[in-house]
């Protein structure tokens, strides 16, 4: 399926959502937690039946349509997590509801690192540390998390992290290491970015995407091919007109006054942030590469629906306020 279909199919997702309401179902913990074990459940069958694309077992294939199942997820762990801190947001200081809530975010993430993908896992993690935020975690809470994740994180690197995800990381911090190798797409990245310009080379016209120097320049590093093409100018309306969907609906879901319908929206608020800081940032070698989309922007129709699904959930929350 073209990309256009994608977004045709994107737009119709949008509209339906903006009708239903999901007040009515919140109340009913079988609906919540069944689209979360949807979710759940792809990603096991991911594991045992997918083929091996690019280096993982991500994408389902049904036939002409290839669907990856770690971008559903993002979406039922928010729709479960809203649920959960909706109804135990009052105990967020118990350690018994912050522990239910990690399993809840350990079984997809640990799921999909198994795929491996290490950047949807770091997406769903931070997800889960969003929501204990919001629901106003106290700074002592806080800090013991971020030890404790520094411990899991020692231990990744020596067990689980794969060569190449280890080199990545140590590229971030050392640029000019393996110009050839682990940081070539980045290096092509910043030539595009450097060359391109206020208002770009012209549609077309990118040099590093022509020729074929920068890699992924339709999926990770689109926003450098974009901006090799557009211009600084172009890439600057496009960051400020992001910025701005963002705040509003992190304005919905402060004003609205049902707990679930806020948790959603800030749970969509946080994801379309994480993966437009990670993937910029990356773009740009603030950060490691790690596979991340950019909302909206990068080709792939499973990341486009779950970000219009989530749109159409806070659209419709909008349509709900008084």
């Amino acid at each position: 399926m073209g990309q256009v279909a994608w977004i045709i199919l994107g737009i119709g997702v949008i509209v339906f959502f903006h009708y239903f309401d999901t007040r009515p179902y919140a109340a009913y913990p079988w609906f919540v937690y069944g689209i979360y074990c949807i979710s759940v459940a792809l990603l096991i069958a991911t594991y045992f039946f997918a083929p091996t694309i690019r280096g993982s077992r991500a994408w389902l294939v049904l036939g002409p349509l290839q669907f990856q199942t770690s971008e559903f997820a993002k979406a039922g762990l928010i729709i479960i997590l809203a649920y959960f801190f909706s109804k135990y947001h009052a105990k967020i200081a118990s350690v018994r509801t912050i522990l239910l809530s990690a399993v809840l975010m350990i079984i997809p993430a640990g799921l999909v690192i198994l795929e491996p993908d290490l950047g949807s896992a770091i997406i769903l993690a931070s997800i889960w540390l969003g929501f204990l935020l919001i629901s106003g975690l106290k700074i002592k809470h806080l800090a013991l998390f971020i030890l404790i994740a520094a411990f899991f994180g020692f231990l990744a690197w020596n067990n689980f992290l794969a060569d190449y995800q280890k080199n990545r990381i140590m590229g971030l911090f050392n640029p000019e290491l393996d110009p050839l190798g682990v940081n070539f797409s980045v290096i092509q990245s910043k030539i595009a970015i450097g060359s391109a310009g206020f208002f770009g080379k012209g549609y077309g016209q990118g040099t590093q995407v022509q020729l074929g120097f920068l890699p992924e320049s339709y999926s990770d590093f689109i926003f450098a091919a974009f901006i090799e093409e557009w211009g600084l100018a172009a890439a600057l309306v496009f960051m400020l007109i992001f910025v701005y969907l963002i705040l509003i609906i992190l304005k919905i879901g402060l004003r609205t006054e049902d707990n679930f319908s806020k948790f959603v929206s800030l749970g969509t608020a946080t994801v379309f942030g994480l993966h437009f800081a990670i993937n910029i940032g990356s773009t740009i070698g603030l950060l490691p590469v790690i596979g991340v989309p950019l909302t909206f922007f990068s080709y792939g129709g499973s990341n486009l629906i779950t970000s219009f699904f989530l749109l159409g959930l806070a659209y419709g929350i909008a349509g709900r306020i008084s």
